[in-house]
């Protein structure tokens, strides 16, 4: 049997709390060491979970194998080069960055050190999405809706770096492409940053010739929680709810031709099947979702990577979000984030 790895959490907020808790459940890998400028807070959470508190990663002795970041967004860089310069192979709470330029930075430290950097876009590992993956669709169309009452944390960024980068991220392993153009819009409530915002982006062209298109809304304003995706694709429509946990999937091979029908009933016109119950004409297939911890799916496929590298196997845990693909998204937050700068609806974004 193998040795567990050892680990450590850098950062025990909102966010590197619950990696310290599923690290310290875990059988495969030892929890060394937590991590926090707020010493008692690191050691609350060690006494509880296991491993010991340090206020600096330089005070960790011995080797460590592997580390989640989630320090602020704006300490990712400072924090994951340095441990990836050391062999640490890190999984980085999302975004990846606050900026393109700093996301570049991570991935070419990654790239140049030959070390594992993964990203913590959990939203990949939703039980949801993983129900949908497994249709294998083309999307040509994504529709999707991430809105919820203030948190009261994430102030000092906007809406699409605090709540759209989830989608961002969903959207780009479905469409599987990176190049497109963006129309977007938002409007500051709060604060300085955006608080709502929508973002039309068009993959491959522009108008009909587009290969695919997406309309993403996000807000931190409503009253109520909801987070939806429905993607049309020429083989099948989904429509799925990451809230309640639930989706179903029409697959139009499964679904009668209704030009056929009518043809067949002799109707001249499909006004004259109004009378009919289109409901109960559809072939809708529940989709079958599991209810695993999307965070903990999201480590354990991150352990599994770092152990695959350590077998000369890099394709084990391509579910995770690879260095790449957090520069991608951060790139297209970014850039959705400039587009509603500069339509300046709400007048002094920054």
């Amino acid at each position: 049997m193998k040795r567990p790895l050892r680990v450590a959490v850098i950062g025990a907020g909102h966010m590197g709390r619950h990696h310290v808790r599923i690290y310290g459940e875990l059988e495969d890998c030892e929890l060394v060491a937590v991590v926090d400028k707020d010493l008692a807070r690191a050691g609350e959470f060690a006494a509880t979970h296991g491993g010991e508190a340090f206020a600096s990663f330089a005070d960790v002795p011995g080797e460590i194998d592997a580390a989640t970041v989630a320090v602020p967004t704006v300490y990712h860089a400072e924090t994951a080069i340095p441990l990836m310069e050391r062999g640490v192979a890190v999984l980085v709470e999302k975004p990846l960055a606050p900026d393109a330029t700093s996301a570049r930075q991570l991935l070419d430290a990654s790239r140049k050190s030959g070390t594992l950097l993964q990203v913590g876009h959990s939203e990949r590992f939703n039980p949801v999405v993983q129900a949908m993956l497994r249709m294998e669709l083309t999307p040509r169309f994504i529709e999707t809706h991430r809105i919820s009452p203030f948190t009261f944390r994430s102030a000092d960024i906007g809406v699409v770096f605090d709540m759209m980068i989830h989608d961002i991220d969903i959207v780009l392993h479905l469409v599987k492409r990176r190049d497109y153009v963006i129309d977007a819009a938002g409007v500051a409530v709060l604060g300085p940053c955006e608080d709502v915002a929508n973002a039309r982006v068009r993959f491959g062209g522009t108008g009909a010739d587009a290969e695919a298109v997406v309309n993403m809304t996000a807000s931190r304003l409503a009253l109520k929680t909801e987070r939806k995706i429905r993607v049309f694709a020429s083989t099948g429509y989904l429509s799925m709810d990451y809230q309640n946990k639930t989706g179903v999937a029409i697959k139009f091979a499964d679904n009668l031709d209704v030009i056929k029908m009518a043809r067949e009933r002799n109707f001249e016109d499909l006004s004259q099947m109004a009378h009919l119950d289109f409901g109960s004409m559809v072939n809708i297939e529940p989709l079958q979702v599991d209810d695993k911890e999307p965070l903990r799916a999201e480590i354990e496929a991150f352990l599994g990577s770092v152990r695959a590298r350590g077998d000369g196997d890099s394709e084990k845990g391509h579910l995770a979000a690879s260095a790449e693909d957090g520069f991608a998204a951060v790139e297209m937050a970014e850039r959705i984030t400039r587009a509603v700068r500069e339509l300046d609806w709400g007048k002094g974004l920054t």
